[in-house]
């Protein structure tokens, strides 16, 4: 049995098709023994890829775009999440809402978790045709804190995980007008990165787990209502079970988990508008991020 050690960024609902190879014996099949953590802080996973105590990173594809050109080099091996599963929750929005109804609002950006949230939204409000800066974002502080905040009347609207957003729906304190499910696009968002020295080393291992996350994606429809409510009561066993299944429903219905292949016009999309909020020192392409071998075989 071959190891693969990966340091994820948060324990997330939307990296469901990794939980379900591993409860279900895909990794075990395939000659893999998988072990995974959640890092606090976060950038733990720079510092366990760095150290080799991981051969994985799983987290946003903005990591490795950052870094691009740097002493940091990094490659992405495939995605776990074909679309960003955002939302925002907003009080007070008109039943038409656009992202232009934000102009002039007070907007709650958790950032503590990494700057996606603010910078995917900041994007999706240029392509809209508004300017981002008409905008007032709260940001850099925790999601817990800020939906509390939320709550105690900071802000119009709050750009939250579609769990935290089903669940701050359900306290009747805003409700749901913005998923990026449904008007988003599509946009790498977590995927599977590691050192790039060590990219031929792990290669052959590598090419059975993005089999494995392959095999889970296509079999997740699919699995037993019972498989999937063992996995959201073991790891989040303080959620209200209803929203988690909810929140499951929606993601698979969508685009998140349809496949392992990075879009390369996605990928460019995402690094156009990291570049936008001026967070890339180059705009790197395509080619840079990612080892497309990996995920030839499921384009």
């Amino acid at each position: 049995m071959d190891t693969l050690r990966i340091s994820a960024t948060a324990n997330g609902l939307n990296y469901l098709p990794e939980y379900l190879a591993g409860t279900t014996g895909l990794f075990r099949d395939a000659g893999l023994a998988v072990t995974a953590r959640a890092c606090d802080p976060w950038t733990g996973v720079l510092d366990d890829l760095a150290s080799g105590d991981a051969d994985l990173a799983l987290g946003g594809l903005w990591v490795p775009g950052m870094y691009t050109g740097s002493s940091r080099a990094l490659t992405v091996v495939c995605q776990l999440n074909h679309q960003a599963p955002k939302a925002i929750v907003h009080r007070g929005a008109p039943e038409s809402f656009t992202l232009a109804d934000l102009t002039g609002k007070v907007v709650l950006a958790p950032g503590i978790g990494g700057s996606a949230p603010y910078a995917v939204t900041a994007g999706l409000i240029r392509e809209a045709g508004t300017d981002p800066d008409d905008v007032t974002f709260v940001r850099d502080l925790s999601t817990p804190m800020l939906v509390e905040l939320f709550g105690a009347g900071l802000g119009d609207a709050i750009i939250l995980d579609l769990v935290s957003a089903l669940e701050l729906e359900a306290t009747g304190q805003g409700r749901i007008v913005f998923r990026n499910l449904d008007q988003g696009g599509i946009m790498p968002n977590s995927v599977y990165y590691c050192r790039t020295d060590r990219v031929e080393e792990l290669r052959e291992r590598f090419t059975r787990f993005v089999g494995c996350i392959d095999a889970a994606m296509k079999n997740l429809p699919s699995t037993p209502a019972a498989t999937i409510d063992g996995i959201l009561t073991a790891r989040w066993p303080g959620k209200e079970l209803g929203i988690l299944r909810d929140a499951t429903r929606q993601m698979t219905a969508s685009a998140v988990w349809e496949t392992v292949a990075i879009d390369p016009a996605g990928s460019d999309r995402w690094m156009r508008m990291l570049a936008e909020s001026a967070m890339l020192t180059r705009v790197p392409a395509y080619d840079d991020l990612a080892d497309d071998s990996f995920m030839k075989a499921y384009r």
